[in-house]
């Protein structure tokens, strides 16, 4: 109970502070169920931080499992394992940097709890753990959200676009000092983003326009053809695993543990 206390701030609540609604005990028990199997995973490996991934949205119709994903920093100020990542604010054209328990992290209004974890090789992982618990989480990051931003946009910035950053700054060492430059640096060692298909009729009719989602972002070709460059989760553990960076991987797909062999 006192590790669970550690992994959660209470009152734990569906979604963002956002939304008021209190959790279903179910729904809580299946996060901190969660997050137990993930933190008996971490502690049991010899490394400061990993990357944590979640469901939080159902993309399969895009051939995505992950939606979101998050740094996991051993021994972090505010808890042992604590995720830190960035987040939208409430739907709107903003966002910040955010510390969480692992509790929290899978109580977020999930798709679905499955998670998967990824180990770095050795030297990359020290630098992100300093990384992320420095100045450079803020110094790569963008509060102008867009939820498609384009990779590399210099006006907008997602969760993911962030995260793929950071990586960058770390893999450059010192000389990564900017959105741009961390970026090049993964693009120099192969990343490619994926594609995600958002037909024009889905824009309108499916009510896409929103205070978080700004198409303009993206050259006039591209909205007219209606596939969206994004950096996704899948797209980053791609990189990751084709630049050689990646030690370990294991993940939960409805409740199954395995040592997962590639990106999803």
């Amino acid at each position: 109970m006192l590790l669970l206390a550690g992994m959660v701030a209470l009152p734990a609540m569906a979604g963002t502070s956002c939304d008021p609604r209190p959790m279903s005990p179910g729904d809580l028990a299946a996060a901190a169920d969660t997050a137990l199997r993930v933190v008996a995973e971490l502690d049991a490996a010899d490394a400061p931080v990993a990357i944590v991934a979640r469901v939080g949205k159902d993309l399969s119709r895009h051939g995505l499992v992950y939606s979101h994903a998050g740094f996991a920093v051993r021994d972090h100020v505010d808890g042992r394992w604590s995720v830190v990542h960035l987040l939208n604010d409430c739907g709107s054209d903003r966002s910040g940097i955010h510390v969480q328990g692992l509790v929290d992290f899978f109580a977020d209004d999930l798709a679905e709890q499955d998670a998967r974890i990824v180990w770095l090789e050795p030297v990359l992982a020290g630098r992100l753990a300093m990384a992320s618990t420095g100045t450079t989480a803020t110094r790569l990051h963008d509060a102008h959200y867009n939820l498609i931003a384009r990779p590399g946009s210099r006006d907008f910035q997602n969760s993911t676009a962030w995260m793929l950053e950071m990586l960058g700054a770390a893999v450059a060492g010192g000389d990564a000092t900017t959105r741009e430059r961390a970026y090049a640096t993964t693009v120099g060692e192969g990343f490619t983003p994926d594609r995600v298909r958002i037909a024009y009729s889905r824009r309108v009719l499916g009510g896409m326009f929103s205070a978080n989602t700004h198409f303009a972002d993206h050259s006039v070709a591209t909205r007219l053809s209606g596939d969206y460059p994004v950096v996704t989760v899948r797209s980053i553990l791609r990189y990751l695993e084709q630049a050689g960076h990646v030690a370990r991987q294991v993940e939960w797909r409805h409740g199954v543990r395995r040592d997962t062999p590639g990106p999803a």
